[in-house]
C-alpha cells in the first residue's frame, strides 16, 4: 500500500489511540500537547515514508516515534513543570526525563475508555460532548462532523473548542469511569459511536456509499465497552447487534465499481452469515434488562432485513418496530422508513396518504420515497419527485440510483 493511501487509514485507526494514552498521561488540561505530538508523528511518517518507503510494521513505527517525541518534548522544554501535572513533573525529574509512554494494547484500551467518559462529561451540552468525542476518539475532522450535523464547519470548530475549555475549567479527570459516571454518560458515548457507524454505513461527507473503516472503528469501540464489566449493558449489546446485522450486508451493498445496490436487488449469497449469527448473539444478550432503547428497536429492524423473503409478515414486524421507534425518538428518517414499510403491508395508496401528512423534508430521501410510492400509481408525479430527489442528492451512488429509476419511468410513459 502506498503512503498516500496508508497514512489516512492509519490516522483513522491509530491517531485517537495515541492521543488517548498521551492525554491520560498529561491530563485534560494539556490535551493540545498530546494532539500536537501525535500530529507531528504522522507528519514525520509522511515525510520519512515518502523518502525511504513504508516500514515493515507501520503501526509499531508510529508508536515508537510517538514515544520518542514525547520524551524529547520534556527534554527540550525548560518549563515542563508548568505544562504538565505535578505528579508527572515529579516522575519526569526522578526518571531523568525518561517519561514512560505505555502503548500496550491494554493501556490503549483503558485509556480510550477513560478518555471517552471524560469527553462525554455532562458539564458540556449533549451536542458538544458528541462532537468532541467524534473528533478526539473517532478521528473525525471538523468538516466530517459538520456534515454529520448538517451544519457548517465554523459551528463545529467553536463547539469543539468550547467543549475542551469547559473540561479544563471543570478540571475533569481522565480516569476509569465509576458506576454513576457510566449511568450519566453512557447515552452520549453510544450516540457518538452510533453516529460514527452511520457515517461509515452511509457516508454523506465523502462521495462514497460505504466507508468500512468508520464502521470497523465504531464496532471496535462498542466491543471495548462490552469487554468492560461496568459498561457491558443491554443497550450496548443492542448497538453491537445492530452494527453486526448492517455490516453483514456490506459486500452486497455496492458493485465492484462502487455503485449502490438497493436492498431488494442485493445478492443474498454475499451476506456474511457469521456476522448475522453474531448479531443474533448480541441481540439475545441485550434482552436481559427492563428498558427498551432505540438500539434494541433498530437492531430488531436490522434483524428482519437479514431475512430476504419479501413477505407481509416480515414487513408487519418491521412496521410495528418503526412504530415503537417513533415513540422513543421522533426521527424524520424513521418516519420515512415507516411509510415504506407501511406500503409493503397495506399498499401504496395508504402510504401516500400517510406521506402527505409529513412535513416535507429538504432531503433527497423524502422525494425518492414519494417517487417510489407514485411509481405505477401516477408515473408523471413519480418522475417529478425523482427529479427533485436528484437535485438534492449529494453522493454519486444516490444520483445513479435515482437516475436509473427515472430512466425506467421515462421508458414507461
Amino acid at each position: 500500500m502506498d503512503v498516500v493511501t496508508l497514512i489516512p487509514r492509519l490516522f483513522r485507526t491509530e491517531y485517537q489511540k495515541i492521543v488517548s494514552v498521551l492525554s491520560n498521561l498529561f491530563g485534560i488540561k494539556h490535551i493540545e500537547i498530546a494532539e500536537d505530538i501525535v500530529s507531528d508523528t504522522f507528519l514525520s511518517a509522511t515525510e520519512v515514508w515518502t523518502l525511504r518507503g513504508v516500514p515493515e510494521n507501520p503501526t509499531a513505527w508510529l508508536y515508537t516515534v510517538a514515544k520518542n517525541k514525547t520524551r524529547n518534548y520534556f527534554k527540550r522544554s525548560n518549563t515542563y513543570e508548568q505544562k504538565i501535572t505535578p505528579e508527572l513533573a515529579y516522575r519526569a525529574q526522578n526518571q531523568g526525563y525518561e517519561i514512560e509512554v505505555d502503548l500496550s494494547e491494554k493501556n490503549i484500551t483503558d485509556s480510550q475508555l477513560a478518555m471517552i467518559f471524560a469527553v462525554c462529561h455532562p458539564c458540556n451540552p449533549h451536542a458538544a460532548q458528541i462532537a468532541l468525542a467524534l473528533n478526539l476518539l473517532c478521528g473525525f475532522n471538523v468538516n466530517e462532523i459538520a456534515d454529520a450535523y448538517l451544519t457548517n464547519r465554523e459551528v463545529i470548530y467553536k463547539r469543539i473548542n468550547r467543549a475542551k475549555e469547559k473540561l479544563k475549567e471543570e478540571n475533569i479527570a481522565i480516569a476509569y469511569p465509576t458506576e454513576q459516571e457510566v449511568v450519566d454518560r453512557l447515552d452520549s458515548v453510544l450516540k457518538t459511536i452510533y453516529l460514527l457507524f452511520s457515517e461509515g454505513y452511509y457516508s454523506t461527507s465523502q462521495d462514497v456509499a460505504l466507508r468500512k473503516d468508520f464502521c470497523t472503528e465504531a464496532m471496535r469501540l462498542v466491543y471495548l465497552l462490552i469487554q468492560n464489566e461496568s459498561t457491558n449493558l443491554p443497550q450496548v449489546n443492542a448497538l453491537m447487534a445492530l452494527m453486526c446485522f448492517h455490516a453483514s450486508r456490506f459486500d452486497a451493498r455496492t458493485t465492484e465499481s462502487g455503485e449502490l445496490i438497493l436492498y431488494p436487488d442485493q445478492d443474498e449469497s454475499l451476506w456474511n452469515m457469521e456476522l448475522i449469527e453474531r448479531g443474533g448473539y448480541f441481540l439475545n444478550q441485550s434482552s436481559s434488562g427492563q428498558a427498551l432503547s432505540k438500539y434494541h428497536v433498530e437492531a430488531g429492524i436490522a434483524y428482519w432485513h437479514t431475512k430476504k423473503e419479501d413477505t407481509v409478515q416480515k414487513w408487519t414486524h418491521i412496521l410495528a418496530l418503526y412504530d415503537s421507534l417513533l415513540l422513543i425518538e421522533d426521527s424524520p428518517i424513521a418516519a420515512l422508513n415507516r411509510i415504506y414499510a407501511l406500503s409493503k403491508v397495506n399498499g401504496k395508496q395508504e402510504a401516500i396518504h400517510a406521506a402527505s401528512k409529513l412535513t416535507p423534508l429538504d432531503s433527497h430521501l423524502y422525494y425518492a420515497l414519494l417517487g417510489h410510492l407514485y411509481t405505477d400509481v401516477d408515473n408523471k408525479k413519480a418522475l417529478a419527485h425523482f427529479r427533485t430527489a436528484l437535485d438534492l442528492a449529494k453522493t454519486a451512488g444516490d444520483k445513479t440510483v435515482i437516475t436509473g429509476n427515472m430512466r425506467q419511468l421515462s421508458a414507461a410513459l
